[in-house]
């Protein structure tokens, strides 16, 4: 099956598109790395990608790019 090739204009659309979804994941993954850090348990085992990740929000912005490549 051909592809046809994607204007700036779609592109800029899907960019869009994504940005809710990036920043729900981003709150949720965020919430749960704060109660794990809070509750002194290692929060970074139970976020997808972040385990090599040092800081907080490395992890869960790790996480959260994980989340979304396997959901597209």
């Amino acid at each position: 099956m051909a592809s046809t090739p994607i204007t700036p204009a779609q592109a800029s659309k899907g960019v869009r598109a994504d940005l809710p979804i990036y920043l729900l994941s981003f709150v949720v993954f965020l919430l749960i790395a704060l109660a794990g850090a809070l509750l002194g348990q290692p929060w970074r085992s139970w976020l997808p990608g972040a385990e090599g990740v040092k800081s907080l929000f490395g992890g869960v912005n790790a996480a959260v790019y994980t989340f979304m490549s396997n959901i597209q």
